[in-house]
């Protein structure tokens, strides 16, 4: 049977996956731990509902034992870990709305803080341990949906499970009225209330309050929706003790799309609970991936990556011309050095006028026959010597003059003429 969501639903969880983290940087600057755990565990749930989706699309072979036991256990902790980082927001809400002070201290913060992730961190561990206790075995696949846990339908399965998103979603709702209620109370007060809270504005304030009250209204009826789901399409089974739940633990059952998709019920469970969370990312982005400190972060974002493109740029093209100068200039030292050895030999020949050798004849090329030449004649001493050679253009680059020391044929030898 042919999936219809497929490649929609794939697309829809990167992008979520993409869009969610986005705003993650100024909510960590902002210590805003609850939104920030929001984001972690709604990107890491996109993630691992994309490749599932991937994986497992048109199949139900068990491609992947060790990651369907990572994965049963990332959406164990996301069904709980999303609606206590809503119960986070709905709870710091409350607190800035009630609070006397006019600031928070960074103790405070960092209290605050630990709670948050002993909320949204250890509750969820905690969650996914216990569920051993009402998992039947390994785990299932479903053809085009990917793992998924396998829990035994007993009386207990209610109270570890089930229930945990209904519990946190009622203790969230009562923040969330609770918060409302303060709003209209010291609404003449809201201004001053906030000052000494920097790093949330009034809009931000009220999109925080909108994420957490959609989230609500995902959560509980979605956690009602599987109570009554299980109740309705599979019978309670009696707890008969630890063994018999977890007799042959070690299987995996697999089940294609024709035979899942065949109950209606099944079908939109299914459907239901996987599209949630890719909605929750989009929801999210809504609220604050396009709002006035998101666009002024997408500019700074934007004019840094200008920045670093063009110093990358603009630093190939200088190593570029170093080299090309570099040779360039190699080339102009030893045109140089040809050029000052022969007008070296000119001006001394020039100056020793019983010379009956042809000034011509001296060069650069045998120097040696050019010096006894000048001692025959009694040169000893040609101090004065020290001809400026002009600058030669090799390569587009204009080299500057150069004038020779002065030197004796003794120490000629030494200072590069032989």
């Amino acid at each position: 049977m042919d999936d219809l969501t497929y490649p929609l639903f794939p697309t829809f969880s990167l992008l979520g996956f993409f869009l969610v983290v986005i705003p993650l940087p100024w909510h960590m600057k902002a210590w805003n731990s609850g939104t920030c755990f929001y984001i972690l565990w709604t990107a890491l749930a996109c993630l691992n509902q994309f490749i599932n989706s991937v994986v497992w699309h048109g199949n139900a072979i068990n491609w992947a034992p060790v990651w369907c036991d990572i994965s049963i256990r990332i959406m164990m902790g996301a069904s709980v870990g999303v609606p206590a980082s809503s119960l986070c927001i709905n709870r710091q809400l409350y607190r800035i709305m009630t609070s006397s002070t006019t600031s928070i201290s960074p103790n405070e913060k960092k209290r605050r803080c630990i709670i948050d992730s002993l909320i949204c961190v250890l509750l969820p561990l905690i969650y996914i341990a216990l569920q051993y206790v009402v998992q039947g075995h390994r785990f299932n696949i479903y053809e085009d949906i990917g793992c998924f846990p396998a829990l035994y339908n007993t009386l207990p399965l209610y109270f570890v499970s089930l229930s945990w998103p209904l519990i946190i979603g009622c203790i969230s709702t009562s923040y969330c009225v609770l918060t409302l209620r303060a709003i209209v109370l010291r609404r003449l007060e809201f201004t001053r209330i906030l000052s000494a809270h920097p790093s949330i504005t009034p809009w931000r304030y009220f999109r925080l309050m909108a994420l957490a009250t959609s989230d609500l209204l995902f959560t509980m009826p979605l956690a009602a929706f599987v109570i009554w789901l299980n109740v309705t399409t599979t019978p309670i089974e009696p707890w008969r003790g630890w063994a018999d739940t977890h007799f042959d633990f070690s299987r995996v059952n697999q089940y294609p799309a024709l035979f899942w998709r065949r109950d209606p019920k099944i079908v939109a469970s299914m459907e239901f609970t996987r599209w949630l969370v890719p909605a929750c990312a989009l929801i999210f982005f809504a609220f604050f991936g396009v709002a006035d400190e998101a666009r002024r972060n997408y500019v700074v974002v934007f004019k840094t990556l200008r920045t670093f493109v063009c110093s990358v740029y603009f630093s190939r093209i200088s190593r570029t011309r170093t080299e090309e100068f570099s040779v360039a200039l190699s080339q102009a030292r030893h045109e140089l050095r040809v050029k000052g050895n022969e007008r070296f030999s000119d001006r001394v020949a020039s100056r020793c006028g019983s010379f009956r050798r042809s000034p011509t004849s001296i060069s650069s090329s045998n120097p040696s026959f050019f010096y006894e030449e000048t001692r025959s004649v009694g040169v000893t001493q040609i101090s004065s010597l020290g001809p400026c050679f002009d600058g030669v253009t090799i390569g587009g680059f204009r080299t500057p003059p150069i004038l020779m020391p002065a030197c004796s044929p003794d120490t000629a030898g030494a200072r590069g003429y032989p």
